[in-house]
């Protein structure tokens, strides 16, 4: 089997790097979710953060003047040749597809349930649900939004009404059919999930108008904002359409969210948290064959532990983002990699509504005592692409004139003194007391944490905690947290990030996780969904851009490398079409399909 040159790149890059880092590996960041079965009792309304802001505004204007000195010196210190992105796919197969066999698969966590109206869906649950749900969008290779379990889409002139009609003759698992009805009680149980909710809110008025019913197969989205890309948004957990059969059974019994059902190529068997979950093969799936007997699903949180697995034989496929496993990896001629760093970004994200990055002075501080350079050259060994923003350098998007002042130690200590002299109560020893969080066990998680904290020592006093993944995102989204390891952003259409940014999105509990409102940009944001071309949202994307530079709320490491790994044998994952035969995008942030796979005999 043939290496690709970015694979051969990476595997010499290993070995002139493994001096500089130590033992070990597992995934360096966090999933973000757009759902959670959990409620709180912490309050952070939108309009207290709304009062807040103009005092934040004002401490911004007073530091403007060191902030601009230190941008105008930067392009100077930073000034590289443009990297181009790093994408490869697994070719379509030539082979006969042959029936039979169980694809092991290995997730960097396990997850809260498996149900896209209740559950905690980040990109090991996206993965699960990919295989029992079917979403009603999906995206081709070119990145834009086509139907899947929908035969079309149709928007109003003003793109605020869109019709939507479903395919013909399809049925669930369970043998209940797909229709107009069944994608409404999907729709209202998303609605009025406490997490899942917030990311469906911001799109309407309210539940009862949100939807009209022409049909059994036909209705209508009814929007309160113009959104001329609004399907691309079904193309994920909010497009996925479980049982009502099922759902109404779980609303009973909530430990049904383990069993799910949909319409999918793979019917639920089995599944014990935190060992496998299995699928079988479903037999009568609309969308054609299923060569596979089955998929086992794996949660190993450490990456070098899963790689070794692959290594060794006892997984089939994964997907990681750690570099040194990705590296690793490219040494075996026996593995095929699919790589993809267009989409999430890696960062460490801050709480805005609570000391002491309610001040952002703060902010600012560990922004510019960020050893980010260190981060990319001992974690990443120099591979994935830096980041100072949500847009990769060949997207119409990217602002190019937006520089993140990380690595400027110099920067920081005169905005702690500052801080440290107004809030005595969060500093000791005239440094900011503050909690990192991450996402594991995981011995690369350990390692950054480690650098970091070596990082920000003469500015901060650091408490590291470990959490699983699913606890982890929920405690983002009650906003029990000061500063946390995160991926997020990257969405194909950029448009469908505004769940992560609005105020409207801030509750109780938040999916805009720093619970930061900044009406200003909220404006930009919908004007840019209410736009039809590149050139007309380029300019409000690069002004979000500067937006988000501006408030502090995430410091950029890198855009994310995502690899999925196959051992020999693996064929055509990324042969997925739709039933109009047209070529679906083989994945998206660790996420993939798997009704086209197979084994060689």
């Amino acid at each position: 089997m043939s290496k690709s040159k970015f694979a051969r790149i990476l595997a010499l890059m290993l070995a002139f790097s493994l001096f500089a880092i130590g033992c070990g590996g597992g995934d360096d960041d966090s999933g973000s979710s757009a759902s959670s079965s959990s409620e709180s009792s912490s309050e952070s309304s939108t309009s207290e953060a709304s009062e807040e802001a103009p005092a934040e505004e004002e401490e911004a204007e007073e530091e403007a003047p060191a902030e601009e000195e230190a941008e105008e010196e930067a392009p100077a210190e930073e000034e590289e040749a443009e990297e181009a992105p790093i994408v490869e796919t697994q070719e379509e197969s030539t082979l006969e597809p042959v029936f039979g066999g169980t694809l092991r698969w290995g997730l960097e966590a396990e997850v809260d349930g498996i149900n896209p109206t209740a559950s905690a869906l980040s990109a090991p649950g996206l993965t699960m649900m990919n295989a029992v749900f079917d979403t009603v969008a999906a995206f081709d290779v070119d990145g834009n939004w086509i139907p899947h379990l929908a035969e079309s889409f149709t928007s109003s002139a003003d793109c605020k009404t869109w019709t939507m009609k479903l395919r013909e003759g399809i049925n669930f698992h369970d043998g209940t059919p797909l229709n107009t009805e069944a994608v409404s009680v999907n729709f209202l149980s998303q609605f009025n999930d406490p997490l899942v909710g917030l990311a469906v809110k911001p799109y309407y008025a309210s539940a009862d108008e949100a939807l009209t019913l022409v049909d059994d197969l036909t209705m209508d989205f009814n929007l309160l904002d113009a959104n001329c890309n609004f399907p691309s948004i079904l193309t994920g957990q909010l497009g996925a359409v479980g049982s009502p059969t099922w759902l109404a059974a779980a609303l009973e019994d909530p430990t049904l969210d383990q069993q799910p059902v949909g319409t999918g190529p793979f019917v639920f068997e089995s599944r014990t948290e935190d060992s496998v979950t299995t699928f079988v093969r479903n037999e009568n799936y609309w969308g054609g064959d299923v060569y596979l007997d089955a998929i086992e699903f794996y949660p190993v949180t450490d990456g070098a532990v899963r790689t070794q697995l692959l290594l060794e034989g006892e997984l089939d496929a994964l997907a990681t983002t750690d570099v040194e496993s990705i590296a690793r990896l490219a040494e075996e001629d026996s593995v095929t990699q699919v790589f993809d760093d267009t989409g999430d970004e890696s960062f460490l994200m801050l709480n805005s509504s609570k000391a002491p990055f309610d001040d952002i002075r703060a902010r600012q501080a560990i922004t510019h005592a960020t050893p980010r350079d260190n981060y990319n050259t001992l974690i990443n060994l120099d591979v994935t692409r830096k980041a100072d923003q949500m847009f990769t350098p060949e997207s119409p998007y990217f602002n190019e004139d937006i520089v993140q002042l990380s690595d400027r130690p110099d920067l920081a200590g005169p905005l702690v003194d500052a801080y440290c002299q107004d809030n005595p109560d969060s500093c000791s020893g005239g440094k900011i007391d503050i909690e990192y969080q991450y996402s594991g066990p995981s011995v690369v998680g350990e390692r950054v944490a480690d650098l970091l904290v070596q990082g920000w020592s003469d500015f901060f006093n650091v408490d590291v905690q470990v959490l699983p993944q699913d606890q982890h995102i929920q405690e983002a989204a009650f906003g029990l947290y000061n500063s946390i390891g995160w991926r997020q952003f990257g969405a194909v259409n950029p448009g469908d990030d505004r769940v992560w940014l609005l105020c409207r999105a801030i509750s109780g509990i938040s999916l805009n996780w720093p619970r930061y409102c900044d009406e200003d940009r909220d404006a930009i944001v919908l004007q840019a969904d209410a736009a039809k071309t590149v050139a007309e949202k380029t300019p409000l994307y690069q002004e979000l851009s500067q937006m988000i530079n501006e408030e502090y709320l995430y410091v950029f490491y890198n855009h994310t490398l995502w690899t999925i790994s196959m051992a020999e044998g693996v064929e055509n994952l990324c042969g997925v079409s739709t039933a109009d035969g047209v070529k679906m995008r083989c994945q998206i942030n660790g996420r993939t399909f798997f009704q086209s796979t197979f084994f060689t005999e």
